[in-house]
């Protein structure tokens, strides 16, 4: 009896702010029925710990997980509704660990997402340095032509940081700001932060339902 193919966008999370943009892209592929490899860099756990209050631990990643995703963008916990069976496809590997699946072109992948992406982690990437598994992830998905979304998170950009993003662009990947919009009725943090999100989705063609879409009618985020 043949199983079909496990085929995971893999979501790389670095140490730059902005980790409920990547809560929230973790839960529209959830929702949209997607596997998960989940790659959170060293930074990253500084980062979260920082920005949630939580830590994110190898050993109790499942949980601390589950825990990052019912947090909203505001800060609060629970605001999302997420049962452990949720997770049930998510598969995490820890970010030293060079030998792990998406480290091969021969392991079997959709694409994968770095949100949000870092400028070291941008430099790293753009020159093929793969001084970690979400480095070496992101240069496999390059070589093997997969859709790679660089969700960068910084502002002001420097000029070698808009070479590296320039590099990336030619090599492929999207290179795709975290710069929520206005037009689609943001009501609430939370929508700021799932606009990105959505636009994250959008690029992997990933469905969705995370923001309202412009329709050519002006005034009516007033509406809303």
């Amino acid at each position: 009896m043949e199983t079909s193919l496990r085929t995971p966008w893999i979501v790389g999370v670095s140490g730059a702010s902005g980790t409920p943009y990547a809560a929230a892209v973790l839960r529209g592929l959830l929702r949209a029925g997607e596997a998960v490899d989940l790659v959170v860099s060293r930074a990253a756990r500084l980062t979260l710990l920082d920005e949630t209050g939580h830590p994110f631990r190898d050993a109790h990643w499942r949980d601390d997980l589950r825990t990052w995703l019912k947090r909203g963008a505001d800060g609060k916990d629970g605001s999302f509704d997420l049962e452990p069976a949720d997770l049930a496809d998510v598969r995490f590997w820890a970010a030293g660990d060079l030998a792990a699946g998406p480290s091969s072109g021969s392991y079997p992948v959709k694409g994968m997402l770095i949100v949000p992406a870092s400028t070291a982690c941008v430099a790293g990437v753009a020159l093929g340095l793969s001084k970690d598994l979400l480095q070496r992830a992101a240069s496999v998905t390059l070589k093997e032509r997969r859709p790679l979304v660089v969700a960068v998170r910084e502002t002001p950009l420097n000029g070698q940081t808009l070479k590296h993003l320039v590099t990336l662009d030619e090599a492929g990947a999207v290179v795709l700001p975290a710069s929520p919009a206005f037009y689609a009725g943001a009501r609430h943090i939370q929508d700021l932060v799932d606009f990105v999100a959505g636009r994250v989705l959008d690029a992997a063609a990933v469905p969705h339902q995370l923001y309202r879409r412009w329709e050519g009618e002006l005034g009516s985020a007033g509406s809303g």
